[in-house]
């Protein structure tokens, strides 16, 4: 049995709301620029009423609908998540820095070995 997941197809009119959540988006940024001596709550004001409409059209769309419905559903995954206590926390830091510390020490080796090789037995510069 094929378990193939199914694609919708968004409609047009689907397509014309994210255009004018788009559209409402860079008029919100032209009306905050073209604004400029008006006061900053002026200013803010359109910017932000200019997002808010994008947001309500992107809403209404089927796309914008499965946007909300995954956020929810990994909001529902994180809260399953079970996270370390502060000791296993500090325990895996503690690990992660010492790799680095040993890393390092070991890419500085490895360069001045290097180093070594190139300049003074093979080019013979120092």
């Amino acid at each position: 049995m094929s378990n193939q997941p199914v694609q919708t197809v968004t409609t047009s009119a689907d397509k014309a709301k994210l255009a004018l959540a788009v559209g409402a988006i860079v008029a919100g940024v032209v009306g905050f620029y073209a604004l400029a001596g008006q006061s900053a709550l002026v200013r803010a004001a359109a910017l932000v009423g200019g997002l808010l409409l994008a947001v309500a059209f992107a809403w209404t769309s089927q796309l914008g609908r499965d946007f909300i419905g995954f956020s929810r559903e990994s909001v529902r995954e994180t809260k399953k998540v079970v996270w370390p206590s502060r000791k296993e926390a500090m325990q895996i830091t503690g690990v992660v820095f010492g790799f680095v510390v040993l890393m390092a020490i070991f890419l500085w080796g490895t360069d001045k070995i290097l180093e070594i090789v190139l300049y003074d037995l093979i080019l013979g510069w120092r």
